[in-house]
């Protein structure tokens, strides 16, 4: 292998439980505004159902339309020059981003320290690394955590959207990230740990796919085609270094 692309959130950094909270407080707030508009009680965001249901890994906007949809409420998209205080699918995502950087300056960023060390050495051997991210608050988590130098190329949503890249599963953003750094993807690994995110790598063709078995159990990572299922960057890695 001549390249690492590895997912920000899950892999990296730890912002899952921050953002996840961030929607608990704009879905229960909406939802309790709607619910003395409409004369009944709606049921509350539930932080580990519903997140993993409905928003982890999906883009905002649908997140957005599919949970509300799940309490019977269907809203307008909306335009992309409203603010937070627009009750529609952009306004509520702009106002839950306002909630995830509130929380974020009180929390800071919690950063897996034993993948950034294992990324450091691979660097120091001559492995090129690029970090993807679905998340248009990436640069911002990465230069709070200081990991901002860290990586060569990065392509998060806000690349995504410039070049009208498509979203996991589309293998899109794997495969920008190796034309970035010059490689082709069957020399290169990826590491996820969705399986969103291992269906793009899989249809991009790389190399190696390797599960980060953080967050989702490791049944689920060998049910998604991993070649590999990691728990953390040391020496379980290290032990398995003959297949990078």
């Amino acid at each position: 292998m001549k390249a690492l692309i590895l997912d920000m959130d899950g892999v990296i950094t730890n912002t899952a439980g921050l953002h996840a909270e961030a929607w608990k407080k704009l879905c229960d707030s909406f939802l309790k505004q709607r619910g003395e508009q409409d004369g009944k009680s709606y049921k509350p965001f539930h932080l580990k159902e519903d997140y993993q249901k409905y928003v982890h890994d999906v883009p905002r906007l649908d997140a957005m339309r599919n949970f509300m949809e799940s309490r019977g409420i269907t809203l307008p998209e909306g335009t992309a020059t409203e603010d937070a205080g627009s009750n529609t699918l952009v306004g509520l995502g702009e106002r839950k981003d306002l909630y995830f950087h509130e929380l974020l300056k009180q929390n800071g960023v919690v950063v897996f320290d034993d993948a950034i060390d294992w990324i450091k050495e691979q660097q120091e051997a001559g492995m090129k690394t690029a970090i993807v991210s679905a998340s248009r608050n990436c640069l911002t988590i990465l230069r709070r955590a200081g990991l901002d130098k860290l990586f060569e190329v990065r392509v998060d949503k806000v690349v995504a959207n410039e070049l009208k890249l498509k979203s996991k599963p589309a293998p899109d953003i794997y495969l920008e990230a190796a034309r970035r750094l010059g490689v082709e993807p069957q020399e290169t690994a990826v590491f996820e740990d969705t399986a969103a995110g291992i269906e793009g790598a899989k249809a991009g063709g790389f190399g190696l796919i390797v599960g980060v078995d953080r967050s989702i159990s490791k049944e689920k990572l060998n049910a998604e085609d991993v070649d590999v299922v990691i728990n953390g960057f040391s020496s379980e890695l290290k032990a398995k270094a003959a297949s990078l």
